[in-house]
C-alpha cells in the first residue's frame, strides 16, 4: 500500500490527461461495465466556538475494477485560519479483493477532478472561439480552473474577482510566474463585477456564498457560465433571471437535482422544472443531447461533483506515481 502526497498528484494530474479520462469514464454509463456513485452522505458537525464542518463520505466503483472511497472534511472558515476549506484523504482499494492500494490526500485529488470537470463540460457548451475567462472566487480551486479552461480553449485574457482583493492580488501575481507571457496575453484583477461579467466569454463561479453572486442581467449572449461553488439544497450562486434565461447542464442529474440550490430554488419556485436541465456529461459524451446549440447562447454548467470524478484522478494519480 502506497501513500501519495499532494505535490505527487499536482505532478501526476495535468488537465488535458484528466479531463480525457473523465471524457472515457462518462462515456461508458452506456456500457456493460458503468461506474457506480451513489448519492455522497453529509454530515453537519456543529462547533461552539467554531464553524460547522460537513463531512462528506463519497464511494464510487467499477465492476470488477477499481473502488474508492472520498472523505473530506469542508469548513468556510478554515482559510481565515489559514487552513484549507477541503481536507480529507481518498481511500484506493481493487474492487474485486476489496485489497487497500493506496492512500491519497483527497485535497488535490478534488480541486482537480472539479476543474478538470468543468472544463471537459466547457469543451461541448462554450463558444470554440471563447478566448476571455473570469474567474470569481480566488481560493485553492481557482489558478486549477485557469489551468483547465485553457486546456479546452484559446483563453488568452484573463480576469479574476474576489471579495478580498488581496487573495486576487496574490493569485494573478503567482499565476503570471508559471506560465509563459506568449500563451496568455493578460491576466490581472478586477473590481467591477458587473463589468467583468459583461465582457467575458466563460464565467467561472467558485465561492463560498450561499446567495446569489452572478446574476442574468448581467450575462451577454454567447456566454457560458460555470457554477462550482453552492454544494447545498439552499445555497445559490446564480440568480433566477440566469437559470430562466441559459440552457441548463450538470455533471450528474441524480447530484444535482438533490443538492444544486441554484436549480433547485428556482424549481421551487415554479420557475424552471427537471425538464429544463437539458443534459448531464453522461448524455454529452455519449452524444445523446447536442450541447450548445448556437453561438448567441447562454449556457450554464452547474457542477456538484461526482465520485466518478475522484475515482477516475486516483486512477490516473496512482498509476503515474
Amino acid at each position: 500500500m502506497r501513500f501519495i502526497t499532494a505535490p505527487e498528484i499536482e505532478i501526476a494530474l495535468d488537465q488535458k490527461s484528466l479531463i480525457e479520462a473523465l471524457r472515457r469514464a462518462f462515456r461508458m454509463g452506456a456500457s456493460a461495465r458503468p461506474y457506480q456513485a451513489p448519492l455522497r452522505n453529509r454530515f453537519y458537525i456543529e462547533n461552539v466556538h467554531a464553524d460547522p464542518t460537513i463531512l462528506l463520505n463519497m464511494p464510487s466503483w467499477q465492476v470488477d475494477g477499481d473502488l474508492g472511497i472520498k472523505m473530506v472534511t469542508v469548513n468556510t472558515g478554515n482559510p481565515a485560519k489559514g487552513l484549507p476549506m477541503v481536507q480529507g484523504v481518498y481511500l484506493f482499494l481493487d474492487a474485486g479483493t476489496g485489497k487497500v492500494r493506496g492512500i491519497l490526500e483527497a485535497e488535490m485529488i478534488t480541486v482537480k477532478r472539479t476543474a478538470a470537470a468543468s472544463a471537459l463540460a466547457s469543451s461541448y457548451l462554450s463558444r470554440s472561439d471563447a478566448s476571455r475567462l473570469l474567474i470569481v472566487g480566488a481560493g485553492a480551486l481557482a489558478r486549477h480552473f485557469i489551468d483547465a479552461h485553457r486546456a479546452v480553449r484559446p483563453i488568452s485574457d484573463v480576469l479574476v474577482w474576489n471579495r478580498t482583493p488581496k487573495r486576487a492580488e496574490e493569485l494573478v501575481a503567482k499565476y503570471r510566474l508559471q506560465v509563459d507571457a506568449s500563451v496568455l496575453n493578460s491576466i490581472g484583477v478586477t473590481d467591477d463585477l458587473e463589468a467583468a461579467v459583461s465582457g467575458a466569454d466563460i464565467v467561472t463561479c467558485i465561492t463560498a456564498s450561499s446567495e446569489p453572486v452572478i446574476f442574468g442581467d448581467w450575462v451577454r449572449e454567447g456566454t457560458h457560465v460555470d457554477l462550482v461553488g453552492a454544494f447545498s439544497p439552499d445555497s445559490r450562486e446564480s440568480d433566477d433571471a440566469l437559470v430562466q434565461k441559459a440552457r441548463i447542464f450538470v455533471d450528474t442529474r441524480t447530484g444535482a437535482l438533490a443538492e444544486a440550490g441554484d436549480l433547485i430554488i428556482p424549481m421551487n419556485k415554479g420557475l424552471i422544472t427537471e425538464d429544463d436541465v437539458a443534459a448531464d456529461l453522461f448524455d454529452l459524451t455519449q452524444g445523446e443531447r447536442d450541447g450548445r446549440r448556437f453561438y448567441e447562447q447562454i449556457t450554464l454548467f452547474k457542477n456538484c461533483g461526482s465520485a466518478i470524478e475522484d475515482l477516475v484522478a486516483a486512477r490516473l494519480a496512482y498509476q503515474r506515481t
